[in-house]
């Protein structure tokens, strides 16, 4: 709780009369008048303090807003932003790179199967990476992916790329082009397999899990699935 005070205008109002009284009835042009109505206000404002008193009163105390957060989770709360090691860091700006150049050519590339394929290597190649900078010791893993499968791939899109812009038929274009149309193929299941590898001891995890549950439920008699009589 607060004590507030209103202040009350009367006495101010009562000093201002005075004055317009003074001037009117009497005179006002003399050091000696001013200071005569100067006096006069002064018991006036006095005596108007009394009639009129200053008005106390009791308020209760405002209550400060807080600002609302919102609860953080668990996993937010203990989950601590750790700074990027230089190799994650050189990986995510391979990443960029890679992904870029590929949408590159895929929109330099007209063939509709080329181009498809490349779409898919685009999504294969963001999951692979994403998925070792979130578990960086499985860079090991995907050493000879980065250092030979994509900037190879890289290079012969890059290849068949220039020599379709060319705009002429010729043995070597044509065969340089049907060589890369035809193992696009492989290389498409090549990215695949990478990513299902990095799944590896996960699955193998997973299967022990499993494996453990179903010797669990067998002991318990719950190993078989009973049809309903």
């Amino acid at each position: 709780m607060s004590k507030k005070v209103i202040r009350s205008v009367a006495p101010i109002y009562a000093v201002g009369v005075t004055w317009l009284v003074w001037a009117l009835f009497l005179p006002l042009y003399a050091p000696l008048h001013f200071a005569a109505v100067a006096v006069a206000s002064a018991v006036v404002f006095v005596l108007a303090r009394k009639i009129w008193p200053d008005r106390s009163f009791t308020a209760p105390e405002e209550e400060k807003e807080t600002p609302k957060t919102e609860p953080k989770t668990a996993k937010e709360e203990t989950k601590k932003e750790e700074p990027l090691s230089p190799e994650i860091t050189q990986l995510l700006a391979e990443r960029d790179r890679a992904l870029g150049e590929m949408r590159r050519l895929n929109d330099s590339i007209a063939d509709e199967k080329i181009s498809a394929q490349i779409d898919h290597l685009e999504l294969v190649t963001g999951k692979i990476i994403d998925h070792v900078a979130q578990n960086p010791t499985k860079l090991p893993q995907i050493r000879r992916f980065l250092n030979y499968y994509l900037p190879t791939t890289l290079k012969l899109l890059n290849a068949y790329d220039r020599m379709d812009s060319a705009g002429v038929s010729g043995a070597n274009i044509d065969g340089t082009k049907g060589r890369v149309e035809n193992i696009m193929d492989t290389i498409v299941k090549s990215f695949d397999q990478q990513l299902d590898a990095l799944f590896g001891d996960e699955a193998l995890d997973i299967s022990t899990d499993i494996t453990v549950l179903e010797q669990m439920l067998a002991r318990e008699g719950l190993g078989g699935t009973q049809m309903p009589g």
